[in-house]
C-alpha cells in the first residue's frame, strides 16, 4: 500500500506533495477544534498500536500479502482529524527511518492513506451509528478505507504512464478487495473488544450524544493496548507473512524495482536493525524502536493540541 519513491513521476509527487502539506495543516487546526481533550493521551498509544499492527503482514493471495490500515479504527476512537494526524505521523516515521513507502511519495501516501482514507472510512461508521447496521457501518468503513488508498495509488501509477494490462490491474483490485475485507473485520472486531473493556468508549467520535468520559476512563485502555503493541511489534512479527504485499507484488509483475532507489538509506530498513542482520531481535529490536518513535510523535502531538487548546479557553 505504501508507494515507494520509484512509481510516480516527479509531476505526480511533486504534486501531491504540494497539495498534502497545507491540507495536513487545516487537518491540524480541525483537530484542535474538534478533538476531545480528555482523548489526547490516546494519540500515543493508539498510533504506537496500528504502527505495531502494520507491521504484521498477512497472506490475502497466493503470493501477495497485506497488512492492517487502520485508520478508520483510529478515526472510530479520536475522531477523525486526529486520526489523519496519527496516520500521517505513522508514514513519516516509516519513510523516513525504515524506508517503507518514499520520502519523495510521502505526500502520495498521506492523500491515499490518512486524508482520504481515513474520510472513507470514518462516514459510514458515522453515518450507521445509531442504527443497527452499525457493526456493518464499521465494516463498511474499514473496507471502503483501504479500496479507496487501493484505486488511488493505482490512479496515481497510470498518471505517471504506468501501462498495467487489464488482467493485472483487475487482479491488484482483487487483491486490495481481499485486504480491505480483513481490515473491515479486523476493526469490527478491535472495536467490540474496546466496547467491551470500555463501554461507550467509540460512541462520542461517532456521533453519539452520550457524555464525555472524564480523563480517568481511558487508563483501562491505555494499558491494554500498550501491552498489545510491544507483543505484536515483538512476538508478532515471528508469524508475519513474508510475502510481498499488493503494490510490490504488481511492481514485480511489472518489472517495476520496488523501492530499488531509495532517498534515503536507514540502518532500520525494512524493520531490521541491518547490523543484526535478519534474526528475530534484530526484527523485534526495530519495530520496538518504531513504537517509542511513533509515540513520542503522537503524544508530543496530543500534548501541542491540548496546550494550544487551553491557551484558548
Amino acid at each position: 500500500m505504501h508507494i515507494p519513491d520509484n512509481f510516480l513521476s516527479t509531476p505526480v509527487w511533486a504534486t501531491l506533495d504540494a497539495i498534502a502539506v497545507p491540507t495536513v495543516a487545516v487537518v491540524s487546526r480541525k483537530a484542535h477544534a474538534a478533538t476531545d481533550t480528555n482523548r489526547l493521551p490516546l494519540l500515543g498509544v493508539m498510533g504506537a498500536f496500528v504502527f505495531a499492527a502494520q507491521m504484521i503482514n498477512f497472506p490475502v493471495g497466493v503470493g501477495t500479502s497485506g497488512h492492517l490500515v487502520g485508520g478508520t479504527l483510529l478515526a472510530c476512537i479520536l475522531g477523525p482529524w486526529a486520526a489523519a494526524l496519527v496516520v500521517t505521523s505513522i508514514l513519516m516515521i516509516q519513510a523516513l527511518v525504515f524506508q517503507d513507502g518514499g520520502v519523495l511519495a510521502l505526500g502520495a501516501n498521506v492523500i491515499n492513506m490518512a486524508l482520504l482514507g481515513v474520510m472513507a472510512g470514518y462516514l459510514p461508521a458515522k453515518w450507521l451509528v445509531h442504527t443497527k447496521w452499525r457493526n456493518y457501518g464499521v465494516f463498511v468503513g474499514g473496507l471502503l478505507s483501504v479500496l479507496v488508498s487501493g484505486v488511488l495509488a493505482l490512479s496515481e501509477l497510470t498518471l505517471s504512464g504506468v501501462h498495467m494490462p487489464t488482467a493485472l490491474l483487475d487482479a491488484s483490485l482483487g487483491l486490495f478487495l481481499v485486504n480491505a475485507v480483513v481490515e473491515g473485520a479486523i476493526t469490527v472486531s478491535v472495536l467490540r473488544a474496546i466496547e467491551q473493556l470500555q463501554p461507550g468508549a467509540t460512541q462520542l467520535e461517532l456521533g453519539s450524544e452520550s457524555p464525555r468520559p472524564a480523563r480517568s476512563v481511558w487508563k483501562s485502555l491505555v494499558p491494554a493496548f500498550a501491552l498489545a503493541s510491544i507483543l505484536l511489534a515483538s512476538v508478532g512479527v515471528l508469524i508475519a507473512s513474508t510475502l510481498p504485499d499488493g503494490l510490490e507484488h504488481l511492481a514485480k509483475a511489472l518489472g517495476i524495482p520496488f523501492g530499488g532507489y531509495p532517498t534515503l538509506h536507514s540502518p532500520l530498513s525494512e524493520y531490521q536493525i541491518q547490523a543484526l542482520g535478519t534474526s528475530w531481535l534484530s526484527r523485534a529490536g526495530a519495530g520496538l524502536i518504531g513504537l517509542l518513535l511513533i509515540y513520542l510523535v503522537c503524544a508530543l502531538g496530543g500534548h501541542l493540541l491540548g496546550r494550544s487548546r487551553r491557551s484558548y479557553s
